[in-house]
């Protein structure tokens, strides 16, 4: 560009016509500037805008002050303070084949979750794992995820793990170790074992189970033990009172046409939950096939909301509930004392049973007494649902939680049998029942080994602490419920040089470490042909599942005089309150406390986040004289609680519902004292419930956060539903409101697509259950910071998607309870581009409402001007200090951004882009259900479609043109891209009646 082409640089008039004048005016301007930039006020200012990541908000200094102080020098006072560091790219020596830099790669592996595996595919990014989906393959995910299993990337990263070998909290080795065990192993080996215990996880694995049959032949009185908080053994010990011997059950809900559960959360917090979920979902599609729930609980669950009818109902009057429903059935005698359930509800059930004999399901919940689950399993044997809705098996390679075998152990180790203890994998110290004393009797025990991911409670209690390698590190097996066996592949070597479980069971037994990979093929090549192996192996680890390997399912036959049994022991028992010990859906028992995600994901039913509670219906807490968030003695026979009250609809009178798994002391810097610790009351004679329970108040208060604080649509078409008959008769339902709207013009010209295929959305409300898993997947896909509890408190948590949860009637006992997911709409006429004053959010060709980061300024107008709400502004820069572990979870494909930006679901445009490019690299046509949402893949019930609209063949355009299909207030004139599916339930005429 030539002199006289310069912009400014014009001799006629327009502006300086010398270079003298030119270097006068410039000379003047920065003579100002540096008399602004020595200033206190700039440095003060500059100081706190542009720290590196500017952590701090400006104080005092507003964003239009700020610009008045630096105009035009903005960019050029700030460029080096936000400079990112620069990064040096090193190539490989010698690059893998199979890896073009860019382009991830999936791999099968097996996700273990007690006595369940479940089958997922992983994507990497250059040896980096960053997303997790379910396999499609295996019966256990059939392509879907839960929030646990997305969240478990963040688990693989977390800065916390255990990072080197302890002895005595001292630096040590794994060579030492070994060097230390060979010492120990011969007096081990001398005694034949008697004085060496281990501590297990129940585990479904074919490996484990080799190595722990090894390890008896070595050392015959060696004991080994399982045990887990939440083990399901009251499960197996009723069906085995019901059947004589002890079989893993395996429900099939698609095949049920009335589902009756008894106090069981099976949508969320059973281990086979997402199998579970997507069966149950099968039968809720609109049709003459639509399935009915039926619910009795004591607390308001995911399941519970599901239900077409529920009955609040205390936990420990359950087992009456169950003795009566056998006696309506003529399965047993009734009940030796009465209760004040609805009786007329009871027969209704009983009825509606009957007429689907052989079609019908009933389930218990994991805390009830086996007395409740033998008689669940004779139930289901007398209406013939065995062989059909439920089918049980005789699994050999399980090892399954006893709490009576731990309660021996523990006597051991208090009476100095025990010299070696190894605890592997769980945190027994931190969840034993209270009254065993466990680590008073680890005490005792003269060399104590923890294996353990991260150094806890009971690494506290231990001389060695070894690293534990995370599923994704390490080679194993494991068998799904009820369904086939899978390999457990890893992704990447161990981070922090930590051995697999089955690692170290084969150093005790041989005294020499032994790589995992050799332990499973060795293991394998007993359940693969011989002659076929190599070939075998491979395709298993392909696929993730062997073919063909699920157990034959047995015919046991149960007997019905447990309903006898039953009849005479359900009495209410003692009386005042009880207290119901569940998991929590976000940390589950414990083991999750440390994981950001899901302690922000809120809670399903009461929205709270970072907290546990103690949850009460709203008539028990005007009775104490106590109301949410006044913190509140809990008093359980010798053991106390201080814990804060939330007061929850839907929940039953007298009966008190605590949250494991929070309170840990030694979980890492994000779990450390958040929450309550439930344990400290949970003995081995209260696992499930107890009664005779007291609260009172103590004066103080706790401040609890949740995101939706509002529970009511206030006369609002919002979330639209109907009973199953009312739809038959109006299939038009769902338009009647936008129909009487007036006819909507709009200020704006409509826009004209040419080309290129049109995304949009549709979301089933029918078969929404709120279990947070889109939630969680989106923030792993899309790289969203948590921001902790004092953020979420002023309403400013970065979820791209939000779960909406509404109650309608009386708030006592909700007549209706619905969830709706709400991410960006996707508006055709978006208000939040009308108002951008810099062009930050716009349409693109594709109908997208996108955000350019780069542009955004901050001013936030878009969010105020949408209707919606599902726009989030980062206050701070929350990614400043990620941990450099950490990092490596983040999705290479999005935008990290930084701190002042407006950030929104975009449906996932980074995959819109990859399906594009691998069709075109493909050579073919982009096809329907190539581009999927990080949220449309992961929901386990199918309630998220996503494709092309303006393919009528698309599967998203066939559910828009359903009758149920409606835009969420059409009022407004958005035209969102985004629609809802109306709810429908699927009530008993003799009820609805009533």
């Amino acid at each position: 560009m030539s002199d006289a082409q310069r912009p400014g640089d014009r001799r006629d008039g327009g502006g300086a016509s010398t270079v003298e004048e030119r270097l006068g005016t410039r000379t003047r301007y920065w003579r100002s500037l540096g008399e602004l930039e020595g200033s206190e006020e700039f440095r003060g200012w500059l100081e706190r805008e542009f720290p590196e990541g500017a952590a701090e908000p400006p104080d005092g200094i507003t964003r239009r002050t700020m610009l008045q102080l630096v105009g035009a020098s903005l960019s050029l006072a700030g460029l080096a303070a936000c400079r990112r560091p620069v990064e040096a790219i090193v190539p490989y020596v010698s690059a893998p084949e199979e890896i073009v830099p860019g382009v991830p790669l999936r791999y099968a592996t097996t996700m273990p979750f007690g006595v369940n595996g479940l089958g997922l595919v992983v994507e990497s990014h250059e040896g980096r794992p960053t997303k997790i989906e379910g396999n499609e393959l295996h019966p256990a995910t059939l392509g879907a995820a839960s929030a646990w299993v997305q969240a478990a990337i963040y688990q693989l990263y977390d800065p916390d793990r255990a990072r080197e070998v302890l002895y005595q909290n001292f630096a040590s080795t794994w060579p030492k170790f070994f060097d230390w065990w060979k010492n120990l192993h011969g007096g081990v080996a001398a005694d034949q074992g008697a004085s060496l215990a281990v501590l297990l996880e129940p585990f479904s694995s074919p490996t484990q189970a080799r190595l722990v049959a090894d390890l008896k032949r070595s050392f015959p009185q060696a004991r080994v033990v399982a045990y887990a908080p939440l083990g399901d053994e009251s499960v197996y010990a009723g069906i085995a009172a019901a059947s004589g011997a002890v079989y893993e059950p395996a429900y099939h809900f698609d095949k049920a046409r009335v589902i009756v559960s008894l106090d069981a959360d099976f949508l969320l917090d059973d281990r086979d939950a997402v199998r579970h979920a997507r069966g149950f979902s099968a039968g809720r599609r609109a049709g003459d096939a639509m399935n009915r729930l039926y619910v009795v609980e004591s607390a308001l669950t995911i399941t519970g909301i599901a239900a077409d009818h529920r009955l609040r109902l205390q936990s420990r009057k359950v087992a009456a509930f169950a003795a009566a429903l056998g006696a309506e059935l003529g399965v047993g005698p009734a009940p030796g004392a009465t209760s004040d359930f609805d009786t007329k509800w009871l027969q209704a059930v009983a009825r509606d049973l009957k007429a689907n004999a052989g079609k019908s399901l009933i389930v218990a919940g994991a805390h009830q007494p086996a007395a409740v689950h033998a008689a669940v399993a004779a139930l289901n044997g007398a209406l013939g649902n065995v062989g059909s809705t439920v089918t049980y098996v005789d699994v050999k390679e399980t090892m399954r939680s006893s709490t009576e075998q731990l309660k021996e152990l523990v006597g051991d180790m208090q009476a100095g049998k025990i010299k070696v203890l190894l605890v592997a994998g769980g945190n027994p110290v931190y969840d034993a029942p209270a009254d065993l004393d466990l680590a008073g009797g680890m005490s005792k025990v003269q060399s104590r080994i923890r294996l353990g991911s991260h150094v806890d409670e009971t690494s506290a209690k231990c001389d060695w602490h070894l690293p534990e390698a995370h599923f994704l590190e390490a080679w194993g097996d494991a068998r799904c419920v009820g369904g086939p066996l899978s390999v457990v592949q890893p992704l990447i070597e161990p981070l922090f040089g930590g051995k697999s479980t089955i690692e170290l069971l084969a150093i005790l037994q041989s005294g020499e470490p032994k790589p995992g990979y050799d332990l499973v093929r060795e293991t394998w090549k007993a359940i693969l042909p011989a002659a076929d192996f190599e070939s075998s192996w491979n395709r298993v680890l392909h696929d993730g599942v062997l073919k063909d390997s699920a157990p034959s399912p047995a015919s046991p036959r149960m007997d019905s005089k447990v309903m006898g049994q039953l009849a005479k022991g359900s009495g209410d028992g003692a009386e005042g309150l009880e207290v119901v010990f569940r998991s929590s859906a976000a940390v589950y028992d414990g083991r999750y406390a440390n994981n950001a995600w899901l302690q922000e994901a809120p809670e399903p039913v009461s929205k709270l986040t970072w907290d546990n509670a103690a949850v009460i219906s709203a008539d028990t807490a005007r009775g104490l004289g106590l109301k949410t968030g006044d913190v509140a003695r809990l008093k359980l026979r010798d053991r106390e609680l201080a814990v804060p009250v939330l007061v929850v609809p839907g929940s039953a009178d007298q009966s008190v519902s605590v949250a494991l798994g929070y309170g840990r002391t030694a979980a890492g810097r994000v779990g450390n004292r958040v929450g309550f610790d439930a344990y400290a009351l949970r003995t081995t004679a209260a696992a499930g419930f107890t009664v005779g329970a007291h609260l009172e108040r103590t004066g103080a208060t706790h401040r609890l956060v949740s995101t939706h604080d509002h529970w009511s649509q206030e006369g609002r078409v919002i979330v639209q539903e109907a009973s199953l008959e009312e739809y038959r008769k109006n299939p038009k339902v769902a338009q009647e409101h936008e129909a009487e709207l007036h006819p909507q013009k709009s200020l704006w010209q409509d826009r004209k697509y040419a080309v290129g295929p049109q995304w949009g959305m549709a979301i089933d409300l029918n078969t929404c259950i709120g279990c947070n898993a889109c939630l969680v997947a989106c923030q792993s896909e899309n790289n969203i910071p948590s921001v902790g509890k004092d953020q979420v408190s002023r309403g400013r948590e970065l979820h791209w998607i939000r779960i909406d949860r509404y109650f309608a009637g009386q708030p006592q006992e909700p007549e209706s309870v619905v969830f709706q997911p709400v991410p960006c709409q996707q508006c055709e006429n978006a208000p939040c581009e009308q108002v951008c004053p810099v062009a930050a959010t716009v349409h693109d060709a594709q109908g997208l409402n996108v955000m350019v980061y780069n542009r955004c300024i901050g001013t936030r107008y878009c969010s105020n001007n949408c209707p919606y709400k599902v726009r989030r502004f980062n206050f701070y820069n929350l990614t400043k200090d990620t941990p450099e572990t950490l990092k490596m979870a983040q999705n290479p494909d999005v935008t990290v951004r930084a701190r002042g930006v407006m950030e929104k679901c975009s449906y996932c445009v980074q995959r819109l882009n990859r399906a594009r490019i691998d069709a075109k690299l493909a050579g073919k046509a982009l096809q329907d259900g190539d581009a999927k949402t990080a949220c449309q893949e992961t929901c386990p019930t199918e309630a998220i479609t996503f494709g092309d609209i303006r393919d009528p063949k698309s599967k998203v355009s066939e559910i828009k043109a359903s009758d149920r299909n409606y835009n969420l207030l059409p009022e407004l004139n958005t035209r969102p891209r985004t629609t809802y599916l109306m709810r429908l339930r699927n009530p008993n005429p003799e009820l609805e009646k009533a």
